[in-house]
């Protein structure tokens, strides 16, 4: 009986010891929580979470890059909502430029062929043995045959009252004349370009100016100056200054262009017209036409 009330003595004491070791790491146990076991090829759910993010951006920009977006400012929505001074402004901007690259086309078409008429009276006129063949063998409606046809026409009709006029004087006087007819030909449509070159910036200002009206009234409706009120008249506006100044531009270095090409082909055509009223005071004097 003395040996248990030792033992029970022994076994209290050795609990006693021991309690202040146990009791921190049962409240620790208590603190943290309970982690569930997981299986080594399940994924935790934190990790999918930041994968799966990005995916939507990525989404939403391939989306807006194969839409389609139409220009609510452009050309096709200026003539689409303008009103009828818009249109009549841009339809007047739109025939100026079309006859303005027609003329300019066909007067550099006028000029090489010309070019190429000077190289061919160079070659056949002057080896001619008269005046007469040498005309015959150039082409029909060639400026150097109408001077030559011009030249013999004012030696044969040297009678009467012109034969009073003295022959040098009348030659000179009909080749200045046909001179002056091709010189008049060469000089068609340049009016036109110079016209154009001068009064497009101004038929541009003109829907500038417009656009801008309709900019200051959009503005008076709302009470407010937004950028989606002031956006549209604003650019109608500069639309308008940019196809002024792209009609105008053209027509006045083509109007340039073409005056220096015709100052060079009429260069030639003068020193053939002095060198055919050279020929023909030396040639004996035609006989005048028999009068049926």
């Amino acid at each position: 009986m003395l040996k248990m009330t030792r033992l029970a003595a022994l076994a209290a004491a050795l609990l006693l010891a021991a309690a202040p070791a146990v009791v921190p790491f049962a409240a620790q146990a208590q603190g943290q929580p309970s982690t569930p076991a997981t299986s080594p090829d399940s994924t935790p759910p934190t990790a999918a979470q930041p994968a799966a993010a990005p995916a939507a951006p990525a989404a939403a920009t391939a989306a807006r890059t194969t839409e389609i977006v139409d220009n609510p400012y452009g050309l096709e929505a200026l003539w689409k909502g303008g009103d009828i001074v818009a249109k009549v402004t841009l339809a007047i901007l739109a025939l100026m430029s079309m006859g303005s690259w027609y003329v300019i086309v066909t007067k550099v078409y006028e000029q090489w062929r010309m070019n190429r008429q000077a190289r061919a009276a160079d070659k056949s006129f002057w080896n001619a043995p008269s005046v007469r063949q040498g005309a015959e063998k150039l082409k029909e409606g060639s400026p150097y045959r109408f001077i030559a046809e011009s030249g013999l026409e004012a030696s044969s009709k040297h009678v009467g009252l012109l034969g009073h006029v003295d022959l040098n004087t009348w030659i000179s006087m009909s080749i200045q004349r046909a001179i002056d007819n091709i010189q008049a030909r060469t000089q068609d449509g340049l009016a036109f370009l110079a016209t154009v070159g001068s009064t497009a910036p101004f038929v541009g200002l003109f829907g500038t100016v417009w656009g801008i009206y309709h900019a200051l009234t959009a503005i008076g409706i709302a009470g407010q100056a937004s950028i989606d009120k002031v956006a549209g008249p604003v650019g109608e506006a500069l639309i308008m200054t940019a196809f002024g100044l792209a009609v105008a531009v053209p027509a006045v270095l083509g109007y340039n262009w073409l005056i220096r090409r015709n100052k060079a082909a009429m260069d030639m055509v003068r020193s053939f017209g002095a060198d055919l009223h050279a020929v023909l005071l030396s040639a004996p004097k035609a006989p005048a036409p028999a009068r049926s």
